[in-house]
């Protein structure tokens, strides 16, 4: 994991030796967030995509406040899953017509804040169309809305699958032009289509074929429109590298193929604005997870090193969030960073389960109570999707830098 330099054997965060950031936190375990590292994502985006391709940031991956604030600059619109995060999104200064929002059981509140915010909803259902169009006449504003489509296809080797088949997301291709003529019968502000396939994919060519079969799904439906298409999100599916093998995404070819689309969609949908919606591929790689060793145990020729950090702060390094075998994580000892990794260890939390493993045996520089275990890759679905109140263990801390 080469994003956070090293100097004099320590990780350095946003600059700053690791060891620093520790004491500025004042406790231990936390998540530290590099706000250089989110920056130079973006930029890199920026660069191997053509500009008539949108960026949103998809903030289910990462809501911590100064995070969303500091991605709101960067990115040109923000993507909600609740009224909780569009609460966030709105703080952090996001323009409402650049916030849009997906969920598959949105309520009826959710959905009037909307309207009354003037954000894009993406239906997904036939239910909320009357609910939308009562607040819309309710509130004196228009209830703008683009339909989350359910493709028929799905996005090859991604690592969640959120499209094809039967699916809670997004309303049956099939059964979009019907919803398409409820929508222009009542009178909602239709703006166009948003179609997600899946998600942590790290084939180019897959994400790509993806992209391209949503293009031509959302001309097809096009024709069904009550109303010009000014949107179409072609969802984003970006992977990050986790585990031993896996290489980093090649943006190339998908910048290309993002080109061609573009440029057929100006001919075609010259009014359309072409979107992409990205999580964990922009925060992933820039978060760390840094837990204190508070016990170095050896049970029957086997070392522990127990931290005071565990699966209700990190379940997905624990491999309980969506691992069907447990992998490890990327982890290192943050403070001893110059030492050969010759120990053989398992690194566990606190908790009283077996489940609460952060990494199993693993090579890593020989560890003493006090030294910070560092799990790389975790700026995405970290805090937000941890049990935090699993046993009464305090609340993890979270930084940006």
């Amino acid at each position: 994991m080469t994003r956070f330099p090293v100097a004099n054997g320590e990780l350095l965060v946003g600059g700053i030796p690791l060891s620093r950031v520790a004491a500025r936190v004042g406790r231990t375990p936390f998540y530290a967030y590099d706000r250089s590292l989110l920056t130079a994502r973006v930029e890199e985006l920026r660069a191997a995509l053509p500009p008539a391709v949108k960026l949103h940031y998809a903030m289910k991956a990462n809501p911590m406040p100064a995070l969303v604030c500091h991605m709101a600059g960067l990115v040109d619109g923000i993507d909600v899953a609740s009224a909780g995060e569009l609460r966030v999104a709105l703080d952090a200064g996001a323009d409402p017509r650049d916030i849009s929002f997906a969920g598959p059981g949105k309520s009826e509140a959710e959905l009037r804040q909307a309207v009354a915010a003037g954000i894009l909803v993406n239906v997904e259902s036939f239910r909320e169309v009357p609910i939308l169009a009562a607040a819309q006449q309710a509130l004196g504003l228009p209830a703008r809305v683009a339909v989350r489509v359910n493709p028929d296809f799905e996005l090859k080797s991604s690592g969640m699958k959120m499209g094809g088949g039967p699916k809670q997301f997004g309303v049956d291709a099939e059964e979009v032009p019907a919803l398409l003529a409820e929508i222009g019968r009542v009178g909602l502000a239709f703006e166009g289509f948003h179609l997600f396939a899946g998600s942590q994919n790290l084939k180019p060519e897959a994400i790509a074929e993806a992209q391209q079969k949503s293009f031509a799904l959302a001309l097809r439906l096009a024709e069904h429109a009550p109303a010009t298409v000014r949107t179409l999100n072609l969802g984003g599916g970006f992977g990050i590298p986790y585990f031993p093998g896996e290489q980093p995404l090649d943006l190339a070819p998908i910048g290309d193929n993002l080109a061609a689309i573009a440029a057929e969609a100006a001919a075609r949908l010259p009014q359309a604005e072409l979107v992409i919606e990205l999580g964990r591929y922009l925060v992933g790689e820039a978060g760390l997870y840094v837990a204190r060793v508070i016990d170095r145990k050896v049970s029957r020729g086997h070392t522990y090193l127990v931290t005071d950090g565990g699966l209700h702060h990190h379940l997905s390094a624990s491999g309980n969030f969506g691992q069907v075998i447990r992998k490890n994580y990327p982890v290192v000892i943050g403070n001893r960073m110059g030492a050969e990794a010759t120990e053989n260890v398992s690194v566990v939390g606190p908790l009283c389960t077996p489940l609460d493993l952060l990494a199993d045996r693993m090579n890593l520089a020989a560890a003493q109570p006090g030294d910070l275990v560092v799990i790389y890759q975790s700026g995405a679905y970290g805090a937000s999707a941890s049990p935090q109140q699993f046993l009464g263990h305090p609340p993890v801390t979270e930084v940006l830098v």
